[in-house]
């Protein structure tokens, strides 16, 4: 079992046997909507150097004197759709711990080639941007989350009434895409504990 902390825009924390990763921490100020975001882990990693995704002095370091019990692997990638013109390279993670594989996208701007998808597989939790303008958008998050068929899709970087950037779409137009029959799930936390039973489904965090 995992557990996945959302912490705002494409912030998460994930914690397997103990030890924790946040994954692209904001800047204070770097996101409209989101409070100062402060907690601690055993480690940050970050999919590129902009600010609201590589705030790793928010982030208090908890020491941890065994094995790292994820694994993690490293899908390079593009910001963008002009091979990184615009604004450069993304990387996709791709960590493993307990059987159970995660995928977080990054700030990822462009379809991916058949190579990228093979590295990926087909993971149990995929998290993927969906708002558009600085990454793919709502149609491109759709056709890559069918491809890799991951049991739990949860989007991130988008905006809402009370958060995300202006420029953003929102998650509503990601989940019209799909049949009225897709399981999209409503959380009134901001976490979720996930297994190898963990029921087919987007996961939507109340923030």
């Amino acid at each position: 079992m995992i557990r996945i902390q959302w912490l705002g825009h494409a912030c998460f924390k994930l914690t397997g046997n103990g030890y924790s990763i946040v994954i692209d921490p904001y800047a204070d100020g770097h996101v409209p909507g989101y409070d100062i975001l402060r907690t601690a882990a055993n480690q940050v990693i970050c999919s590129h150097e902009h600010r609201d995704h590589s705030f790793r002095e928010g982030i208090s370091h908890e020491p941890w004197n065994r094995e790292n019990p994820w694994r993690l692997q490293i899908v390079d990638s593009w910001h963008d759709d002009q091979k990184g013109a615009l604004r450069g390279a993304n990387k996709i993670h791709i960590l493993e711990c307990d059987d159970l594989r995660v995928i977080h996208s990054g700030d990822l701007g462009c379809m991916l080639t058949d190579e990228q998808f093979e590295a990926m597989g087909t993971p149990d939790v995929l998290m993927i941007p969906v708002g558009g303008f600085y990454t793919i958008d709502a149609e491109a998050a759709k056709i890559i989350a069918d491809r890799v068929k991951a049991k739990l899709i949860i989007p991130m970087h988008y905006r809402s009434d009370r958060f995300g950037f202006d420029v953003l779409g929102t998650v509503e137009q990601f989940l019209e895409l799909y049949p009225k029959d897709k399981m999209v799930c409503y959380y009134e936390s901001d976490q979720i504990e996930v297994n190898k039973d963990t029921k087919e489904q987007i996961a939507i965090f109340n923030q």
